[in-house]
């Protein structure tokens, strides 16, 4: 299945039809959002009478010379300027909280769905701007519901109402103010897609900087021992001048309407004055009404011009949920499926399975074969010949693309993943460890010890003889690790995982070159404590040395996405020297 991110998904909607996909990010917070509304409403509401007010006092306490009648008035601004202070600050303190749980639940919602994701999806998509989506994607969605909602609210807000009033005050003048507006808003619709578009392509270029960086620094202790910055330098350097010119053409396009909205301001308010003098001049209009007037020209068009951010960081809403929404729609084509019988006594068998990687050729092709309990299994051939990928198919990381593998006579793929993690232990070549101690390790997944104290789990250890496997760690097992490992050795690393995988007691137990990096004395402590293990455990081990194949029960020998029994030890042997000098 192809799990690649970034693609066209058929997502390029009209602006109001993604608008929708934002309402279900506020679900539960109904009685929130009609409180800030109405807050914003008063808000508005104080700011559109205010005008009138001012435009009485001219006419009816300045002119008739009425003090009494002017301070009236001015404290009746003075409480409308209290009541818009006041709503405004109610609505964007509770808008603020609901942009902060509106992250909260996206951030939760988007870990939870890559959580249930195959590993083919983290294959195919770079961590870096898997990242970003998290973070800044989240970010932008958190500062527009915090925010630029409240603008943008009130805002049409004001330009409804100050319209209404406009047309009402002066049918006339107030169309004529008004026919600016229709030309801009016109011309908003047609650009919206473009300015959306420009921001998706800002917002993935910072995704793909964000990855480069990762990736460079996840690597940085090889890059430096190469002598390689030059290079480290050339691919962040490309990525980050895409990122620039990306973030520069958004730039444009958030703002290249707001010289446009400004012009039409003013051209609004030339027309006011000039037809408002003919008016005038004809007894049509007063002073105080004229006054008010362009009070009102100024409130419809000052939200207009903070209308034309407003609208540019709408579109970076909507590209940034563009690309959370990728995320959210993608499910997991590995569920669990009614199981059915092989009809096979084996632990283990694969029924014409056969298996390819996106983009790539079939890997494995139509491998039949079976494991009993028990016994040692050794899988040999060339690198890139598909041991790796059989392990893998074995503790279902991948599932096949036809074909069957069976545990225990059952469909692998009927077993709950708790159960199968625990029937199958995998230690893979390139051993994980994760943030904490080296205890925290050796226990990590495993519920048997959950909620275990230290003293438990190291009398487990030591219950198992793996107590003196681990004595190399000379600073105990309180030892503190990061997840890339950093305090320990490759071979330290690759014997917590060992360990890790034994205490689970698996069915069976498959090592991926598992003795690579250890020398030959913890190789032999391995092999101890493998001997250890419950007769019934099946044990399949990957290795290119032949020494730690030699007793195994029966070998395989794996090459160019076959699967063929090798017989004897010395017969494997051959096979690997015959296929050395024919490629």
């Amino acid at each position: 299945m192809n799990y690649a991110l970034n693609k066209d998904n058929g997502q390029k909607k009209a602006t109001f039809a993604s608008s929708r996909r934002l309402i279900p990010l506020m679900k539960g917070e109904g009685g929130r959002v009609a409180i800030a509304s109405i807050a914003i409403l008063l808000s508005a509401g104080s700011t559109l009478l205010a005008p009138v007010l001012i435009s009485r006092a001219v006419d009816q306490a300045i002119r008739g010379n009425q003090w009494d009648l002017l301070l009236l008035f001015g404290v009746a601004l003075f409480v409308v300027a209290l009541v818009a202070v006041g709503s405004e600050y109610v609505s964007v303190i509770t808008m603020g909280g609901i942009g902060r749980r509106i992250l909260f639940r996206l951030r939760n919602q988007l870990f939870s769905v890559l959580q249930s994701l195959p590993i083919a999806f983290f294959h195919q998509n770079k961590t870096g701007d898997l990242i970003s989506r998290i973070n800044n994607d989240t970010d932008r969605l958190n500062q527009f519901f915090a925010q630029i909602l409240v603008q943008f609210i009130r805002s049409l807000f004001l330009i409804l109402g100050t319209g209404i009033l406009l047309v009402v005050l002066n049918v006339r003048l107030g169309v004529a103010v008004l026919l600016p507006a229709f030309g801009v808003l016109i011309m908003t619709r047609l650009i919206s897609p473009w300015v959306k578009r420009k921001n998706r392509e800002s917002l993935e270029s910072l995704g793909d900087m964000s990855a480069e960086i990762q990736e460079s620094l996840d690597s940085f202790k090889v890059i430096v021992a190469f002598n390689r910055l030059d290079y480290f330098r050339e691919k962040f350097g490309s990525a980050n001048r895409l990122n620039y010119e990306a973030s520069v053409k958004a730039g444009y396009a958030n703002n290249v309407l707001k010289p446009i909205y400004g012009f039409a301001t003013n051209v609004a308010q030339l027309v006011v004055l000039v037809y408002a003098i003919i008016l005038i001049s004809g007894g049509q209009l007063t002073i105080g009404l004229l006054v008010g007037f362009l009070f009102y020209v100024n409130y419809f068009y000052t939200p207009l011009q903070q209308l034309a951010t407003v609208w540019s960081s709408f579109q970076q809403a909507l590209a940034a949920l563009d690309r959370i929404s990728e995320i959210l729609a993608m499910e997991s084509n590995m569920q669990i499926v009614e199981g059915q019988s092989s009809g096979s006594r084996g632990v283990l068998a694969f029924q014409g399975v056969s298996f390819g990687y996106v983009d790539t050729d079939g890997v494995l092709k139509d491998i039949s074969f079976e494991l009993e309990a028990g016994k040692t299994y050794a899988l040999v051939g060339p690198t890139g010949g598909g041991k790796t990928t059989i392990a893998s198919l074995m503790a279902r990381l991948y599932d096949p693309t036809q074909g069957t593998v069976f545990l225990n006579g059952k469909d692998i793929r009927s077993y709950a993943l708790e159960e199968r993690s625990r029937k199958v232990g995998f230690v893979l070549q390139e051993p994980f460890l994760f943030s904490g101690t080296v205890l925290d390790n050796l226990f990590y997944g495993n519920t048997a010890f959950a909620s275990a104290s230290p003293e438990v789990k190291k009398d487990a250890l030591k219950e198992a003889g793996l107590l003196e496997l681990l004595s190399s760690f000379s600073q105990g097992l309180d030892v503190k690790v990061d997840a890339r490992g950093e305090g320990v050795s490759l071979g330290q690393r690759q014997l917590i995982a060992f360990v890790r995988a034994v205490l689970r007691k698996p069915e069976v137990f498959i090592l991926d070159e598992a003795t690579a990096n250890v020398d030959t004395v913890t190789e032999q402590l391995l092999e101890d404590v493998l001997r250890k293990l419950p007769s019934s455990t099946t044990k399949i081990v990957i290795a290119h040395r032949l020494n730690t194949i030699e007793n195994a029960d029966g070998i395989f020998f794996v090459n160019a996405g076959r699967v063929t029994p090798a017989g004897s030890f010395d017969h494997a042997v051959e096979m690997l020297l015959h296929d050395q000098r024919s490629s």
